[in-house]
Parts: structure tokens; C-alpha cells; sequence
């Protein structure tokens, strides 16, 4: 059996885990390969690695003051309204909304902030006739835990150079830390507006016609189904809402019964776990046909971004679980643009996981609430999209109910 040295070079799964506002945040980031001679890794991690074999893990702390990124009080900014040019993707002008990221390249004037800039700030609000920007990497001021899994190792080989990574940087860059809520603005994305569609036709003309197919790669539906396993316990009482032909579910899960609701009969009748099968639109009717506390979980995968009015729904689900019955969302960054509600599109994925998370803190009544993203793995060759370099990421939020 191989095991870590200091010029291993590795398959390693790193998981980066904060907290803001009661909300527990996971990041993991599959990494391959991992070289211990060139990549830059936290020593401490490293000390903990030496020597161990696949499977192994080290953890490490790192104290907001040790973040690369620091928190730093000047990166709160004031500018004039007119400096903030940002557009969206028809090149209409934006109106900056509290809470929310942008690039820092719609920023004119500021110091050290260039047009092609695509780090995130988030604006904070007005100031009088003041815009009020926080620079500031959205992890910083933050605690944070970071775990690396020796997941394979490679066979000794001399190193001849090659390209750095940072690993810290992959896994904490490109959006984690914009799940979080900004203190004072809470539900500040639920204006009406935002949840209108293109297409606002019924959804059940829309979804007449049955789709049999994937719409996520292999490997980001094997991440959802490994992490179902791991949060439903098995012989619960399991609902599926907006299911369809597959819930996601893991063969090995032993259920008491899953009861799957959806818009297609046809996709409902292929559900080969199913128990119990139901058509409902709950844009048409939230309320769910269901005695209170009669389910140990609720799933929901890739279709949260289609409910108009998610806190209905949210209010029906908690009616429905039983004390201590789990719920769960599961998405990626592919959906059906026409009936996705507007706001989906206009937010950053991660953001997308602060407005999922923000569902289960507006209704009341859950408890370890939890975001989790994963990313990284590269695309499975069974995948058409052979263009995308990475798998589909993997974006969760789960909860109790107290």
C-alpha cells in the first residue's frame, strides 16, 4: 500500500466548512492530481497527510486572521450611483439589489479596480445619495475548517515542474461565501417580480409530453444519490415532490414506502421505486394532499427553481414532516429557461444556494439548516456535453424539522 510523502501526488476530495447565521456552509472540491512537491497546501494539512494511504483525511483550522483574503474595513466602499455600470446579458442597465454580488468590473473610478474584473462585491445598500459596496472576498471575516481525503494515489514519479495550484484558492474561490445572508435583509429577493417566467402559460401544457432523459450528467446524479443515502434514514417514509421517471435514490436505501409527485403520468409510471404516484402543479395548488407529520422526508431535485410561490410550498412541506423529518433540495446550473423563475438566471449559482437556504429560514420551524456545493470532478465520458471540461456541479440545501 502507497502512502503520503512529500513528493506524492494524490486524488484528494477537500472540504471547506464555515458558518454564518445558523446555517452550516460545506464546500468540497474534488482535486486531481494533487502534487505535495509543487501545489501550494496548508502545512498543517500536509503534516497530518504524511504518511497515510487512501481514505485517510487531515483537517486543519484556519482563524479568519489566517484567511489569504483577510477582512479589511477599507474594501467597504461609497461611490456615486453612475460609477456602478453593470448590465445583464440583453445589455439593459442594472439597478443594484441589497444582498446582492457583482463583478467588481461594473465598478468606474475605484481605486485598483479594473473593467475585466470579475471578482464579486456585494452591495450593501445606500448611503444617502451613496452606493455602499463591500470589496471584500466573500469568505472573509470567516472561520473556517478545512478537511482533505486521500481519495487515490498516483505511482512515484520524479517531478519535472509543471503548473501550481493553490488548493485553498480552488476550493474558495469562483462563489463560495455569497450563500450567506447580509444581516437586515431578509427576503429582500422575494419581490414578485422576481418570480415571474418567460413562459407563464399552465405547466401542464408545457409538460404534456414526457421527458425520459437525464438532466444532469451521471456523476453530479451519483453525488445526489450518495448524499441522499447519507441523509435519509433507512425505512422513512420518502416523498419525491416535482419528481419525475428517477428520484435519485440510492437501490441499497431500504424505504417504507416513496410516494413521488410530479407533472408527467407517463414520467411517474417509469419511477421504478415509487410506491405511489401523483399529478399535481403546485404553481396551480401548493397544497399537498397529505395528512400533517405523515413523511420522514421530502426530496426535491433540480425543480425548485420552477415554484412561483416556494414559501406555499415550503409552509405545505413542513405541514406534512414529522418532527425531525428531513428536507432537501438538490440542483445544478441546468434547468428549462422558459418556466425557471427570472430571478434564477439573474443570480450566481451560489447565490442560488443563499436563496434556497433562505426558503427554510423565512418559513420558521428547521433546524441544521445546511448548504452544501461540490464541484470539480471532471465530465463522464457517457456525458454529451464532451465541451464542458468539469461535471455538473452539485448544489444542496437540507434542514430538520423541529
Amino acid at each position: 500500500m502507497q502512502h503520503i510523502d512529500q513528493y506524492s501526488r494524490a486524488t484528494m476530495e477537500f472540504s471547506l466548512t464555515w458558518n454564518s447565521d445558523g446555517t452550516t456552509h460545506i464546500e468540497q472540491l474534488y482535486a486531481n492530481p494533487v502534487s505535495f512537491w509543487r501545489d501550494v497546501l496548508d502545512p498543517h494539512l500536509v503534516k497530518g497527510l504524511l504518511g497515510r494511504s487512501v481514505g485517510d483525511r487531515s483537517l486543519v483550522q484556519i482563524p479568519m486572521d489566517r484567511f489569504p483574503n483577510p477582512y479589511d474595513s477599507r474594501k467597504k466602499i461609497l461611490i456615486q450611483p453612475d460609477q456602478f455600470q453593470g448590465t445583464d446579458g440583453k445589455g439593459m442597465r442594472l439597478i443594484p439589489a441589497p444582498g446582492r454580488f457583482y463583478p467588481q468590473g461594473m465598478l468606474r473610478g475605484v481605486g485598483g479596480v479594473y473593467n475585466e474584473s470579475g471578482r464579486p462585491c456585494r452591495f450593501l445598500g445606500r448611503e444617502g445619495d451613496h452606493l455602499l459596496f463591500d470589496l471584500n472576498h466573500p469568505l472573509a471575516g470567516r472561520d473556517l475548517t478545512l478537511q482533505a481525503e486521500i481519495v487515490g494515489m498516483y505511482p512515484p514519479q520524479k517531478e519535472r515542474g509543471g503548473r501550481c495550484e493553490d488548493w485553498l484558492e480552488q476550493i474558495s474561490t469562483d462563489g463560495p461565501g455569497m450563500q450567506a445572508r447580509l444581516a437586515g435583509q431578509d427576503g429582500a429577493l422575494f419581490a414578485k417580480e422576481n418570480f415571474q417566467r418567460l413562459d407563464e402559460q399552465l405547466d401542464s401544457v408545457f409538460y404534456q409530453q414526457p421527458r425520459l432523459v437525464h438532466h444532469l450528467d451521471s456523476t453530479a446524479r451519483k453525488e445526489i444519490s450518495n448524499h441522499y443515502a447519507r441523509l435519509i434514514r433507512p425505512g422513512s417514509q420518502v416523498l419525491d415532490l416535482m419528481g419525475s421517471w428517477s428520484s435519485h435514490l440510492p437501490d441499497n436505501l431500504e424505504l417504507a414506502g416513496l410516494t413521488v409527485l410530479g407533472m408527467n403520468q407517463e414520467e411517474l409510471q417509469q419511477n421504478r421505486r415509487a410506491t405511489d404516484t401523483l399529478v399535481q402543479d403546485l404553481n396551480s395548488k401548493p397544497l399537498l394532499p397529505f395528512k400533517g407529520a405523515s413523511f420522514d422526508a421530502v426530496i426535491c431535485t433540480a425543480s425548485v427553481e420552477y415554484l412561483i410561490d416556494p414559501l406555499a410550498v415550503m409552509a405545505e412541506i413542513k405541514r406534512i414532516l414529522r418532527p425531525g423529518g428531513l428536507l432537501a433540495f438538490a440542483f445544478s446550473n441546468r434547468w428549462f429557461p422558459p418556466k425557471a423563475i427570472r430571478i434564477w438566471a439573474d443570480l450566481h449559482e451560489f447565490e442560488r444556494l443563499g436563496l434556497v437556504a433562505d426558503l427554510f429560514h423565512m418559513v420558521g420551524g428547521f433546524g441544521g439548516i445546511t448548504t452544501l456545493s461540490h464541484r470539480g470532478h471532471p465530465r463522464p465520458q457517457d456525458d454529451p456535453h464532451q465541451e464542458l471540461w468539469f461535471s455538473d456541479p452539485v448544489y444542496m440545501v437540507w434542514g430538520y424539522h423541529l
